[in-house]
């Protein structure tokens, strides 16, 4: 068994022995215990018959794990100078396999034709970067490709938002846009003195299952989305208020208010009290009115 890579003294020996200076503009943050990442492999549900994309490497801590679990490992990783540090540290582990690639520009489709014609299922695992943890996540979800599971560490006020419920300060239009398309479930806090270099705040690894259908059919699923972002401009102001500032106009007011009404809404209700159902309710009435 070769030696883990995710303790303090071989991450600094891997990185020394690279020569590598991390880069913050790529929110790179390596973890260095074992533990957690044996526990995210576990949230994940990866096995044998498994194929993973894992999102940036980094130096590999997580993706040996995963190769130990899974049939096969593609990690992308967008810096060019962590792919020769990744093909020693994962030499090992024939089933991985490193891409040089941007995962927001990736033709993800052709990325599962091209590695995972013969596995089972496909999960995503990734300790994620903050900055690009929003667009990373709705680019797989908005894509509809045949991937089972997300289970990813971002930021724990991020978790927090994308597993919020109704009526609680964190739900939100993310809140909305994740779970329309995947269960949402925060699994564990992960605290900041973990990483090298430590991040200034704690991450939490939060697994998304996603739905084989979404969690409500809508009429236009653009439109739906326009809706929901709109009753969430100004979180002080009621629903009828902020459509009709951020969706509509103020001659198109009594038009809203009849789509209100026949969602079963009260027009003085907020935003965040709204369920994924309401919402799609609420958006095929306005759509009715407004669009067609």
């Amino acid at each position: 068994m070769t030696k883990d890579i995710a303790t303090p003294l071989r991450t600094k020996e891997i990185l020394a022995k690279h020569g590598f200076h991390l880069k913050k503009s790529l929110g790179q943050n390596f973890l260095i215990d074992t533990n957690i990442l044996t526990n995210i492999v576990d949230a994940s549900g990866v096995d044998h018959e498994t194929g993973v994309i894992e999102i940036g490497p980094g130096i590999g801590a997580l993706t040996e794990h995963l190769a130990r679990r899974a049939k096969k490992v593609v990690a992308i990783e967008i810096d060019q100078r962590l792919l020769p540090v990744l093909e020693d540290t994962l030499s090992p582990y024939e089933n991985t396999t490193v891409v040089h690639s941007d995962v927001l520009k990736a033709d993800l489709e052709q990325l599962l034709i091209d590695h995972f014609s013969d596995v089972k299922q496909v999960k995503v695992v990734a300790n994620l970067p903050y900055y690009v943890t929003t667009p990373i996540l709705m680019r797989f979800l908005e894509s509809k490709i045949n991937v089972q599971s997300l289970t990813v560490m971002i930021q724990a006020e991020v978790a927090e938002r994308i597993a919020a419920e109704p009526g609680t300060k964190e739900y939100g239009a993310l809140s909305i846009a994740a779970q329309y398309y995947a269960v949402a479930e925060r699994t564990m806090i992960v605290p900041a003195s973990v990483f090298i270099p430590q991040p200034r705040v704690d991450s939490a690894v939060l697994h998304l299952e996603v739905r084989e259908e979404p969690a409500a059919k809508v009429k236009d699923e653009s439109y739906f989305f326009k809706v929901f972002h709109a009753s969430f401009a100004n979180r002080r102001k009621t629903i009828l208020n902020n459509l009709t500032h951020n969706l509509g106009t103020k001659e198109e007011k009594p038009a809203i208010v009849e789509a209100l009404e026949e969602a079963g809404i009260d027009p003085k209700r907020r935003g965040e009290t709204l369920s994924i159902q309401e919402f799609a309710l609420l958006s095929d009435a306005l759509y009715t009115r407004l669009k067609a």
